[in-house]
């Protein structure tokens, strides 16, 4: 009888559920045009992306092409040399230089990845650079998601992910957000099952060693010892590497370039916070000074690496282990941008895949939603100026996960 009424109560709330699965291709498909008609207006506006000062699409990604350049070609040292790299750029992009400098701020690691890149003219780089991207960022959402399972078609859950609004931010910028979240959602697929391999991706993040920041407490409380093992070395030996072809003295120059983004765009940049959806930006904005806006991003950062550590405790699902490390890593960095969302779209295939299989939590199809729009809020609120409400929908988010693993258990016991 008690069986009889929870499966009355559940098809009764599937009556009110608006976030089915062939609305979630629909509601993909509308995704699909309105950010095509954001780049025409944007191409529309800036006369074919030709005005002079202009933000424009593949402006971060420049950045990394120049650098393949200086690699191949220079002194790989040359990146951190401000005048020398500005220069670099103004030769290499011509008329399609961005307005402002835009400095080498990665660790030489990331150097040696983006290496390649310069044995293609820009525009065929950038093409093969964002496709190679979206495909591998597609792939590991849906391996740790199990959105495929959930929508029963592998093509459309595919055409879903790559419609998130985080996809589109990312790749206009050209972006590195999308490749970063794919080693962590491999790595957290593979853990288990085969440590090595995960180690392995693991370990790549050194290339941008801000967001594997809770891969070591989660690893603790996974009890992976030779996944940790194997993140270690391979973080070594990749470090060594570019000390080796980079020179020692790039370590150095790359905490000074830190050190300088950290003073001017962390500390100082209102409009960093305004794209920035971080406890430290929302605090800033709000108009709390340095050191306590320091200390309640570090205040709420704990909460996040909490709930990481419960949920990994509490259950082995990838996907549920993968979404909260994703959204609890934007919540601890404060250095974060709104294309680093790409790694909330692991929490969107979660939540989504989820809900189509196990039925709607109260609350979970509000927070999908808010949480799938936040990258184009973000995206638009440095000419737009709203107030920063990034991290609060990132903590609804992990309320969401928390909630769900913690009904799943209840549900299994």
């Amino acid at each position: 009888m008690e069986s009889l009424v929870r499966g009355l109560h559940r098809a009764e709330r599937r009556i009110y559920d608006w976030v089915t699965r062939d609305r979630l291709v629909v509601y993909s498909g509308f995704a699909l045009l309105i950010e095509a008609a954001i780049f025409a207006l944007w191409a529309w506006s800036s006369h074919g992306f030709t005005l002079t000062g202009g933000h424009r699409p593949g402006t971060d990604f420049s950045v990394f092409w120049v650098g393949s350049h200086v690699i191949l070609h220079g002194v790989p040292v040359q990146v951190y040399d401000y005048v020398a790299f500005g220069r670099l750029e103004r030769l290499l992009m011509g008329g399609y230089q961005h307005g402002d400098f835009l400095p080498w701020l990665y660790p030489p690691m990331f150097l040696l990845l983006v290496t390649p890149l310069a044995l293609l003219p820009f525009w065929p780089a950038f093409f093969v650079f964002v496709v190679a991207s979206v495909v591998l960022f597609c792939l590991g959402v849906l391996r740790v998601a199990g959105l495929d399972k959930a929508v029963g078609d592998a093509k459309l859950a595919a055409f879903v992910v790559a419609t998130f609004p985080c996809v589109f931010v990312c790749a206009t910028f050209g972006q590195n957000s999308m490749l970063t979240a794919a080693l962590a959602a491999f790595s957290v697929r593979w853990v288990d099952r085969h440590p090595l391999r995960a180690g392995l991706c693991i370990g790549l993040l050194v290339a941008k060693p801000q967001m594997a920041l809770l891969f070591p407490l989660v690893l603790i409380a996974a009890r992976a010892w030779r996944a940790m093992a194997a993140a270690a070395l391979t973080a070594l030996l990749f470090t060594l590497l570019s000390v080796l072809v980079c020179g020692p003295q790039s370590l150095h120059l790359f905490f000074a370039a830190a050190e300088l983004a950290r003073g001017i765009t962390l500390e100082s940049g209102v409009r960093f916070w305004l794209a920035s959806p971080t406890p430290f930006a929302a605090f800033r904005l709000a108009g709390l000074d340095l050191t306590p806006a320091y200390l309640a991003q570090a205040g709420v950062a704990l909460v996040a690496a909490a709930a990481a550590y419960d949920v990994w405790r509490r259950t082995s699902d990838s996907g549920a282990r993968a979404a909260i490390l994703a959204v609890a890593t934007l919540i601890a960095n404060p250095y974060v941008w709104h294309y680093e969302l790409a790694w909330l779209g692991i929490a969107l295939a979660f939540m989504a895949a989820a809900g189509l299989r196990r039925g709607w939590l109260r609350g979970e199809q509000t927070v999908l939603v808010l949480a799938w729009m936040l990258p184009l809020y973000e995206f638009f609120n440095r000419v737009s100026e709203w107030p920063q409400i990034g991290p609060v929908v990132l903590l609804l988010v992990v309320l969401m996960i928390v909630q769900r693993v913690r009904s799943d258990a209840g549900s299994v016991q």
